[in-house]
């Protein structure tokens, strides 16, 4: 047994522990609120792979695919194990919650494979593919990715590139909001400088669609992608308010790379199975990444008080996307190909309100402007904290086994 009290330790929106009885009840928050489909055979239900499985949309996207589409298959993540002066990562927690949760609903309970490693190695995608041939019928019918990682290796060179955050053309000075003393909101200028040498490059080579299209050339290469096989990788596009640092910036090049990518990729699995490839640009949520960008705090957290409940969350979007992927209601696309799921976010009205809200925002006058409490709520709840009914005084066991293990 490894139980203790857990606290919540930070360096500003960067946890140092999680806690695992936090952690899972968010999931199972969010399994409630995704609508369940009915039952079906096992024969009936898709088999799919996530990759990115355990934070953010990526999590959403497994969630809502084991209720909503009731998918067998495979779930893939990174995540740090606990040891005896770590908790596990939140991603660690939130994984075997989900597994259990799977479990206990008997819709995907073992045909639902957890794996953590590395999904830019080929090793990885062997033993995926090896997986879906020998467990799965050799058929997979659906591919989401949705990846954000510091750095990467290219399996084929060795090179290992890293991704930066930095705006492309000269340095942008933009606001942020950040929390004193645990839960004071400052608002403050800060700059970032500008992207240099390689910098685009490199983060291109990590976060654009390289590993995705090697995912499927590995996959098609073994013969296991089903006929009418569909693939879409999550991403974002955002306020013009972030713009410069996001969607102008190093990270907006490897979302270009991402969306061209699926252009190409649907091409080929249009040729080859009859498939499809597609990225699907979500709106905005509080992420372990998100949380990380300069401004994003700040835009995120006036958009709630500009929306309130009409903020639509990760696992109501990911729903509809499924809905799509299955067939059961297909989504519309824009000039670009690419699935829209953050309209209610862009509309005029809300960013005209959003605009007026960030030139107005000063540390005096945020908590007026910007639903803080729930931001600030919602960056701990990323690792387990502040979630209602949990006990924080009382022990708890870390040493949580992966799923399977």
């Amino acid at each position: 047994m490894s139980e203790r009290v857990v606290a919540p330790r930070h360096r500003g929106f960067l946890y140092v522990d999680a806690h695992p009885a936090g952690c899972r009840r968010v999931v199972e928050d969010m399994w409630q609120a995704v609508p369940a489909a009915a039952p079906a055979p096992e024969a009936e239900r898709p088999v799919a792979l996530i990759i990115g499985s355990s934070a953010g949309y990526g999590l959403a996207a497994t969630v809502a695919g084991l209720r909503r589409a009731g998918i067998r298959g495979v779930a893939v993540c990174f995540e740090k194990e606990p040891t005896g002066r770590r908790t596990g990562t939140a991603g660690w927690y939130r994984t075997a919650a989900t597994a259990e949760l799977a479990r206990q609903a008997g819709q995907a309970g073992q045909e639902m494979v957890f794996l953590n490693g590395d999904a830019f190695g080929d090793d990885l995608k062997e033993r995926v593919a090896t997986l879906i041939e020998e467990r799965f019928g050799g058929r997979l019918h659906h591919l989401v990715y949705s990846v954000a990682a510091p750095r990467r290796t290219d399996p084929d060179t060795g090179a290992t590139y890293s991704s930066v955050l930095k705006p492309v053309g000269g340095p942008h000075r933009t606001k942020t909001l950040l929390f004193e003393d645990g839960d004071v909101p400052v608002v403050r200028e800060v700059e970032a400088a500008a992207a240099q040498g390689d910098d685009v490059e490199q983060t291109v080579n990590v976060m654009g669609g390289a590993d995705w299209e090697r995912w499927i050339a590995h996959l098609a290469g073994r013969g296991l992608l089903a006929e009418g096989f569909a693939t879409v990788a999550l991403t974002y596009i955002g306020s013009p308010l972030t713009a410069a640092l996001y969607r102008q910036g190093t990270i907006g090049a490897a979302k270009a790379h991402l969306e061209a990518t699926a252009g190409i990729l649907h091409e080929r699995l249009e040729k080859l199975v009859g498939g499809r490839a597609f990225t699907s640009v979500n709106g905005a949520a509080v992420t372990q990444s998100s949380t990380a960008i300069p401004g994003i705090a700040l835009y995120t957290g006036l958009l709630r008080g500009v929306l309130g409940e009409g903020l639509v969350p990760p696992a109501a979007q990911l729903s509809a996307l499924w809905d799509d992927l299955t067939g059961a209601a297909p989504l519309p696309v824009d000039g670009e190909g690419r699935v829209r799921l953050d309209t209610w976010e862009l509309e005029e009205e809300v960013q005209a309100a959003v605009t007026r809200r960030w030139e107005l925002a000063t540390t005096e006058s945020i908590a007026e402007l910007a639903d803080v409490d729930w931001f600030l709520g919602e960056v701990r709840r990323l690792y387990g904290f502040a979630v209602p009914g949990i006990d924080y005084d009382r022990p708890v066991e870390t040493a949580v086994p992966w799923p399977g293990a």
